[in-house]
C-alpha cells in the first residue's frame, strides 16, 4: 500500500488508516479471534496507523486494540493515535484534564507512548472557542506543556470540525501537526468550492489550507458515517456537520449515485477511490464493521483513484445543493 507523508510530521503514513470508531463498530463488537485477524489482514495489506479515542466505546475501543497489542509482537505494532474532549468543567485545568485523559489512554492501549494526540472537540459554535484552544495556558500551550514534560507522545493533532473559519485559524497558526478533517462525495467542500448557499457546513477548501500549512491530514467520514457506503442503517449515523441528518445525506448521496453512474467499483469504493484522488490527504480514516468492509475497501485502493472525468461529473450535483 502507498504511503503519504503526514504533514510535517516526518511519519509517513498508508493510505488508510483504521479506524476505531462506534460508527464502524467491529474494534468494539466483535470477539479477539475476529478482531485478531482483521488486525492481521490489516497489517499485511500494508495499513500502518490506527486511529481511537476514549470516547469510543467509553474506553471500549482503545481497551480492545490494547488487547491486540499483547497478541502480536512489538515490533510490528503499527503506529497510533488517540484523542482528548474536554467537558466545560475541565476548562479550569486544561493541563490536568489532558494529563489525566492520555494517561487513562495509556493504560487502556498498554502502550508507553502514541505517536498523535489529538484534540476531540467541536470548535466554535457550541463546542471550544479559539482562546481556550490557542490563548495563554489554553489546549495547545497545554500539549505542548505535556509532550515536554512526559515524552508520552510525538505530535499534537485536533479534529477539524465545527466553525469552520475558526478550524482554519487553528490550521493556519501551525500549533498542531495534524488535523481529521471531514471530506466526501456528499461534502466535498474540504477539497472543492462549493455554491454560496450550500446546505451542508462549508468547510472552505481547508485540505488545501491544511497542506499549505504543513498540516497532514486524515480524511474521515469518507463513508457519510455508511450513507455512501451500504443501504443498510445501523442507528450510529451521528451527523457532525450541519443539515446532515440520514435522510438529506441519502438524498445527497442518490443524487451523487445517479451522476456518477456505474464503473467505479461498489459505492463504498467509489467513495474510498474519491479520497484517494485528492494529493492533500495524508490517509483515510475507515470504519468497518466486519471483515469483508476490510476486503472491500482493500479493492477499493487497489483500483486506485476515481479519475478527474467522473468527479466532473459531480460538479453539477454540487451546485444543486443549495438552499
Amino acid at each position: 500500500m502507498n504511503r503519504r507523508p503526514l504533514g510535517r510530521t516526518g511519519l509517513d503514513i498508508s493510505e488508510l488508516v483504521i479506524g476505531g470508531g462506534f460508527v464502524g463498530g467491529i474494534l468494539l463488537q466483535e470477539d479477539l479471534e475476529n478482531r485478531l485477524a482483521l488486525y492481521d489482514r490489516a497489517l499485511a495489506a500494508g495499513i500502518n496507523w490506527i486511529d481511537t479515542a476514549p470516547s469510543y466505546g467509553n474506553g471500549r475501543s482503545e481497551e480492545s486494540i490494547g488487547e491486540l497489542l499483547t497478541h502480536r509482537p512489538k515490533e510490528g505494532h503499527p503506529h497510533l493515535s488517540t484523542k482528548v474532549r474536554l467537558e466545560p468543567g475541565d476548562l479550569v485545568d486544561i493541563r490536568g484534564a489532558l494529563e489525566r485523559s492520555l494517561v487513562g489512554s495509556l493504560t487502556r492501549l498498554g502502550v508507553d507512548r502514541v505517536d498523535l494526540f489529538q484534540l476531540h472537540n467541536a470548535i466554535g459554535a457550541g463546542g471550544l472557542d479559539l482562546d481556550a484552544v490557542l490563548g495563554s495556558g489554553g489546549v495547545a500551550d497545554s500539549f505542548d506543556w505535556l509532550r515536554d514534560k512526559f515524552d508520552v507522545f510525538d505530535h499534537a493533532g485536533f479534529t477539524a470540525v465545527g466553525q469552520p473559519d475558526d478550524i482554519r485559524t487553528i490550521v493556519n497558526m501551525g500549533r498542531f501537526a495534524t488535523a481529521q478533517i471531514y471530506y466526501n462525495l456528499i461534502n466535498p467542500s474540504a477539497g472543492y468550492a462549493v455554491p454560496a448557499g450550500w446546505t451542508s457546513t462549508d468547510f472552505g477548501g481547508l485540505i488545501g489550507a491544511a497542506a499549505k500549512a504543513g498540516v497532514g491530514v486524515m480524511n474521515i467520514r469518507i463513508f457519510a458515517a455508511g450513507v455512501l457506503a451500504t443501504t443498510v442503517r445501523h442507528g450510529r449515523e451521528i451527523p457532525i456537520t450541519v443539515d446532515a441528518e440520514v435522510a438529506a445525506e441519502e438524498a445527497r448521496a442518490a443524487r451523487v449515485w445517479a451522476a456518477l453512474g456505474d464503473g467505479h467499483g461498489t459505492p463504498a469504493q467509489a467513495a474510498l477511490r474519491f479520497g484517494l484522488a485528492n494529493p492533500d490527504v495524508s490517509g483515510i480514516v475507515i470504519g468497518l464493521a466486519e471483515m469483508a468492509h476490510l476486503e472491500e475497501a482493500l479493492a477499493g485502493h487497489a483500483m486506485g483513484p476515481l479519475s478527474g472525468e467522473a468527479i466532473a461529473a459531480l460538479g453539477p450535483v454540487w451546485e444543486k445543493d443549495v438552499h
